[in-house]
């Protein structure tokens, strides 16, 4: 990524996680790591950088809460066929009881949410969330989220460089490791989360049935 010209970085920020939006699982976390990496290096700006990922998250989400809505379960069902490993029917319930929960809170929170990041969008779509609501929703978490990022790595990167100067690579890895960390912290969480759901909902629906 550091080869390109700046414009480029910030379209290609802008593709993959508006991709990344609408139900397709790509790393469109690290992208925006990487990108606001070389922010703090001057080759970008983390303002450009967070509004690129910006409009990539309000877009991509929107084009997945259209694909959702007109789609309905079937589509979602049909994309855990294609990538299981991200979304198959246990990620699937999985994030339709988060919805039942939570409501539109839950696209905002599921911006930061590895899970959630690509489901939201045609998730709330099939469940006929009012488009208003969700447009919200969306567009604050995915502010929140792009500008947060993109800052908090800009300014580790600037600290590690200023602090380790006589090593900028030792900088480049530490900002790297610690964006890394973030994602991969926040993938576990989910995991077992829904590892907690899975064995709780059997239960819930045994009390229930009983009931």
């Amino acid at each position: 990524m550091g080869s390109l010209p700046p414009f480029a970085i910030y379209a290609l920020v802008c593709l993959v996680i508006g991709l990344e939006s609408m139900g397709i699982p790509l790393p469109g976390e690290i992208t925006l790591v990487g990108a606001s990496l070389l922010a703090s290096t001057g080759l970008t700006s983390p303002w450009l950088v967070g509004l690129a990922a910006s409009i990539g998250a309000v877009v991509g989400d929107s084009v997945g809460y259209a694909v959702g809505r007109r789609g309905g379960r079937a589509v979602l069902e049909r994309f855990g066929r294609r990538f299981p490993k991200h979304f198959g029917p246990a990620h699937l319930a999985h994030a339709e009881r988060l919805f039942q929960r939570y409501g539109v809170w839950a696209v905002f929170f599921g911006r930061f949410v590895a899970l959630l990041r690509i489901l939201a969008g045609p998730l709330a779509g099939a469940l006929r969330v009012p488009y208003p609501k969700f447009l919200l929703a969306n567009a604050a978490g995915g502010i929140v989220w792009a500008y947060g990022t993109a800052f908090a790595i800009f300014y580790l990167g600037r600290a590690a460089e200023h602090w380790l100067k006589q090593f900028s690579w030792v900088a480049l890895v530490v900002a790297v490791v610690a964006g890394l960390a973030t994602t991969i912290f926040l993938k576990h969480r989910a995991a077992r989360h829904l590892h907690e759901e899975a064995k709780t909902a059997p239960a819930e629906e045994k009390t229930t049935a009983v009931g």
